[in-house]
């Protein structure tokens, strides 16, 4: 009798030569894939596979080396090209060259030798393959050389960067003895300036020939460490006011009278409200307080007198007041021009002062503290006052000086002297024309007028004065 096998003995057997027919497949294909690719390893060996492009260009067959040069040509095409660097006056040209611009040719060389070697053998063969059936493109990859072009710019970089200043503020018995404001910084934006080149480089490559770009540098402002208002709590912090005159040609001793003079107001502070008195911080002027004799003016005539040359200070110190927009609560024109306080200023913008009873003075009404800092430039004899405190937002208006009813200086005075050598000339005193000098100021804040005052400095016409000799 014939024995029949179940249908699912037949049916295992089929799926038994099945599985082994796909083994056999997948063996034979993995093989074969091998097997070419050790071929495709053995062919391309020391070159770039087949189907790998840099900025749509085939490297396959060539060496890493041959790729780099290749490239490395591609920058000399564009290595002239010029980039001009310009900050105010000044400008600084520096090449594509120079700064090393263009591809990264290096990297990409061994970026597309490296398709198809690494450490994943399953996924290189999936690389080179795909390589070589649809092609494997890299992107351009661009680059320079950031500290050369830093180098490049150092011409523009030593007259433009600035370290910024810290504040000093040091009081000893209610005076300022050291004070230095803080200042700002500045450097040039490198940061804007290498991104400005690296997005102009594949501009350049592009087109593939020597270009030309100017390029504006800026600069960024650089925050001291400690600012004039964190250095004391007075309200000191910015500088609301300035005062010059020049004294150009005066005696040794005049120089002397006015530097001392200076000084003594040198770190004053004028708290708020306060109506700060020049004579009472100035004290005494006499030879016992340090001043030497020089040319006054004293009941209508020039003499020699202990402290000649303290009126420039004033004078000087009057301007400041009128510049920070103070409210001036006393002041008193000379008796007649003087011609210092004339060479650089229109008449009318002068002080006086005589201590104790002649005096010039000013209200802080800025709610915060005052202080008054003085400098000399013994170079260009000039003389100038610094008032620091807190702006509030007044502005200043100030018209120019009208000179009206002038007159005409009396005819030389000639006065017998016996102390001098007979027929010795010496003039003590310099003629000056009589005038009224009118000038108006008018300070605002947030829209509305709180100062509006007019000063008229009435002048004397004035007489040379000369000694003659008459000892013999």
């Amino acid at each position: 009798m014939k024995k029949h096998h179940p249908i699912h003995v037949h049916i295992f057997h089929f799926s038994k030569a099945v599985f082994w027919f796909l083994v056999g497949i997948i063996l034979g294909s993995f093989f074969t894939v091998s097997f070419a690719y050790i071929l495709f390893q053995r062919i391309y060996g020391n070159t770039i596979y087949p189907g790998v492009y840099i900025n749509n260009i085939n490297f396959g067959g060539k060496t890493e080396q041959q790729a780099k040069d290749y490239i490395d040509r591609q920058n000399q095409n564009i290595g002239n090209t010029t980039f001009n660097f310009t900050y105010n006056d000044q400008t600084v040209s520096v090449t594509a060259s120079d700064i090393h611009a263009g591809y990264n040719s290096s990297l990409l060389a061994h970026q597309a030798f490296s398709i198809g070697r690494t450490q994943y053998i399953l996924s290189d063969i999936v690389l080179v393959f795909k390589a070589y059936l649809y092609g494997i493109y890299l992107p351009p990859s661009y680059t320079y050389n950031p500290d050369a072009l830093t180098q490049a710019l150092s011409p523009i970089t030593a007259k433009t960067n600035i370290s910024p200043t810290d504040a000093v503020f040091t009081v000893v018995n209610g005076k300022v003895t050291t004070f230095r404001p803080s200042s700002e910084g500045q450097a040039i934006n490198i940061d804007e300036i290498q991104k400005i080149v690296s997005q102009k480089i594949p501009q350049i490559l592009l087109i593939g020939k020597r270009q030309e770009f100017t390029i504006p540098v800026t600069v960024i402002p650089i925050k001291p460490k400690i600012a004039t208002e964190d250095a004391n709590q007075l309200g000191i912090k910015e500088l609301i006011g300035t005062g010059t005159s020049l004294f150009r040609h005066s005696a040794d001793s005049r120089v002397f009278n006015i530097t001392l003079a200076a000084s003594r107001l040198n770190g004053v502070i004028v708290a708020p409200d306060e109506v700060f008195s020049f004579d009472k911080a100035l004290g005494d002027v006499s030879s016992y307080t340090g001043y030497k004799q020089a040319y006054v003016i004293q009941n209508g005539h020039t003499v020699l007198g202990d402290g000649g040359g303290v009126c420039q200070v004033s004078t000087t110190f009057f301007r400041a007041l009128l510049n920070a927009g103070l409210p001036i609560v006393e002041r008193h024109a000379h008796d007649y021009r003087v011609g210092y306080y004339e060479e650089d200023a229109p008449p009318g913008l002068d002080a006086t002062v005589y201590v104790p009873t002649v005096d010039l003075k000013f209200k802080n009404d800025t709610g915060h503290s005052i202080l008054i800092q003085s400098y000399i430039d013994p170079t260009d004899m000039r003389l100038t006052f610094y008032l620091y405190g807190t702006r509030d937002g007044r502005e200043v208006s100030m018209t120019t000086p009208v000179v009206t009813n002038q007159t005409s200086a009396p005819a030389p005075l000639y006065e017998d002297d016996p102390n001098l050598p007979l027929g010795q000339i010496q003039q003590i005193d310099f003629a000056a024309n009589g005038a009224t000098a009118t000038f108006h100021r008018t300070v605002t804040k947030d829209g509305k007028v709180i100062i509006n005052d007019t000063f008229v400095s009435n002048y004397r016409p004035w007489q040379a004065v000369f000694l003659r000799g008459t000892k013999s």
